[in-house]
């Protein structure tokens, strides 16, 4: 069976459309159609039924998706596989963060990258988790470092090690609520003040909503809200507003005194579970081992959960 038909063939399922699929491949749309009849000839089948200017994958096209999938993906994998061990390097690293593992490890990796594999070519990518899921399975990403609470577990993902990050609320030096209630700040208090966090997990939510009651529902709570954990922090230390999240980033905030841990009560006793997320049966490229090792360095002050241990 020859490769360059199935890669056509994708081309065309993905795109819907000859002529986009021709002019993603660099190749005539007549060249295409000629491909394609070939693979058809070879698996006995029609693959596509042409219905006008629509094209729409057959029963047999359906089936045929996947494997072909697999099948392009191994052998360009295989590819990249040989060339890096024939040129002796370490590959090149395509990473997707979420917002806390983002904070947390991505300026020291690429400052790390940069400082001892200049030659290496990483990218970073930042995103919703269910994106970045789907950006794995496709090969777009080799690896994953998440809050794993947000994956649900698969046969094609190998979730771990994992990580506990302690978190809580944080609020700017000289804010009233720490003058208001020096022994400790009741939940209620916190609603009088916009409260700036990342996207939350359902699991969290539920987690949230049990210990503090239907208040604490995070589509109620949060006001100030996106991806990027840095800013939410500068939200809390040039106003009133309360960080609600993890600590790992605001590690010099509050070294400082600039930002401080607000007393809650009853206590804050939520955390995020970090954990690399990365497909399974998948060739890892020699440079993953540096990323491995520089991972558990970085979160060298928590001890790893064993792998798989998603319960608290």
């Amino acid at each position: 069976m020859n490769l360059r038909h199935l890669e056509h063939w994708l081309a065309l399922a993905e795109t819907g459309s000859f002529s986009r699929a021709a002019e993603k491949l660099h190749i005539t749309q007549s060249a295409l159609s000629r491909s394609i009849q070939a693979l058809e000839d070879e698996l006995g089948g029609p693959l596509v039924d042409r219905i006008g200017k629509r094209n729409e994958l057959t029963p047999l096209g359906r089936s045929v998706l996947a494997r072909a999938q697999r099948i392009v993906h191994e052998a360009a994998e295989l590819k990249q596989g040989a060339t890096v061990m024939q040129q002796g390097n370490l590959g090149n690293l395509r990473l997707g963060l979420g917002s806390g593992p983002g904070a947390v490890l991505m300026t020291p990796w690429l400052v790390h990258m940069a400082r001892h594999y200049p030659g290496v070519k990483v990218s970073v990518i930042r995103g919703p988790t269910e994106l970045q899921l789907q950006q794995l399975r496709e090969r777009v990403l080799d690896a994953l470092v998440v809050d794993v609470r947000r994956v649900t577990p698969a046969s094609d993902l190998i979730i771990g090690p994992l990580y506990d990050m302690p978190a809580g609320l944080l609020v700017r030096s000289g804010h009233p609520l720490l003058a208001r209630y020096p022994d400790g700040v009741p939940f209620e208090a916190v609603l009088e003040y916009p409260v700036a966090s990342i996207p939350l997990s359902a699991e969290v939510a539920r987690m949230l909503v049990a210990r503090y009651g239907p208040q604490a529902n995070p589509n109620d709570l949060v006001s100030l809200q996106c991806e990027e954990i840095p800013s939410l922090l500068e939200a809390a230390r040039q106003t009133d507003a309360v960080y609600l999240g993890i600590l790992g980033p605001a590690r010099d905030l509050l070294a400082h005194g600039e930002l401080v841990l607000l007393p809650l009560l009853p206590r804050f006793n939520q955390g995020a579970r970090l954990g690399m997320v990365t497909l399974a049966g998948r060739t890892e490229l020699p440079v993953m081992a540096v990323f491995r090792r520089f991972v558990a360095e970085q979160m060298g002050q928590v001890d790893p959960l064993p792998e798989g241990d998603m319960n608290d």
